[in-house]
């Protein structure tokens, strides 16, 4: 099972015809994901993958052709904003937006917008979603995670990776990753997703992945301690990182004290989360939980 992406989404990859969208278009499509469409203003009419996927002018035709319901954005930062919202008024469920570096001010107004409306986004700057064995939206390798019933989510792409091939390898499986994005302000927070993993019943665990900067990590621990009834581990990146330095990600910066890794540590360790001291434990943690 899974949360937001199944075998029976339908997806529409926004710029399908640019580098980066062709490439993982390919990527998703041998993966088994089901795309419907793709998008690229001018090149409606067109087809790629060999005649496999149709290109069309704007989502809202893509969708009135062959009823997607998910979006996956991968267009450059100056026109990510108004794919988004192109992508919200064609009536899509799920945004899910690869692209980094879009303005604050640009998505203080999206989220705005967001509110009013039935769409869901993920991310900016996120690497996406992955349901082992059904489908993958995004660019998160399809060969380093299998089914099962932990739950994953994370700021941090790369750590992603790490974490769900750390659990791979120990034969724990995964029942859906989230990459909820590194950017300031982000359309899907931990909550979102830890409240879709409680309420999914074949979830048993949940996998957090947070890194320094922001307050993501810190609503997270009140959350866990007041709702969660499953059991939480998590991993903490940036111990190390010195004070008023941005490290990695956009929203990595820590202001005045706040945002450490040892305030996100010491408060996911209150609430009752077993913390790792790095990605590669987490596996060990979770079997030790287990036995």
């Amino acid at each position: 099972m899974s949360i937001f992406i199944n075998k029976e989404t339908r997806l529409v990859v926004q710029g399908i015809t640019g580098n980066q969208g062709l490439f993982h278009t390919r990527q998703m499509f041998e993966y088994g994901t089901n795309i419907v469409a793709g998008t690229t203003p001018g090149k409606g009419g067109e087809w790629v993958l060999d005649g496999k996927i149709p290109v069309f002018d704007s989502v809202k035709s893509a969708v009135d052709m062959t009823g997607a319901n998910a979006s996956v954005i991968f267009v450059p930062a100056h026109y990510a904003a108004d794919a988004i919202l192109e992508a919200v008024d064609a009536g899509i469920n799920l945004i899910t937006c690869i692209t980094e570096g879009i303005p604050v001010h640009d998505m203080m107004l999206i989220n705005s917008y967001l509110a009013h409306t039935q769409s869901r986004l993920i991310g900016p700057n996120s690497p996406g979603l992955l349901t082992p064995s059904e489908s993958k939206v995004g660019i998160i390798p399809g060969n380093i995670a299998i089914p099962g019933n932990i739950g994953v989510v994370s700021r941090s792409g790369t750590l992603t990776y790490e974490v769900v091939y750390a659990l791979m390898k120990k034969g724990l499986g995964v029942s859906t990753c989230v990459g909820i994005g590194g950017d300031p302000i982000i359309g899907t927070s931990f909550i979102d997703c830890l409240a879709r993993f409680d309420s999914d019943p074949h979830t048993e665990k949940v996998v957090l992945i947070g890194e320094i900067g922001g307050s993501e990590e810190e609503a997270a621990a009140k959350f866990i301690a007041a709702e969660m009834t499953k059991p939480v581990f998590a991993y903490i990146a940036g111990e190390s990182a010195p004070l008023e330095k941005r490290m990695g990600h956009a929203g990595a910066i820590i202001e005045q004290g706040v945002g450490t890794a040892k305030e996100k540590i010491d408060l996911l360790k209150n609430a009752g989360v077993q913390v790792a001291l790095h990605p590669d434990q987490i596996p060990e943690i979770i079997i030790e939980g287990i036995h």
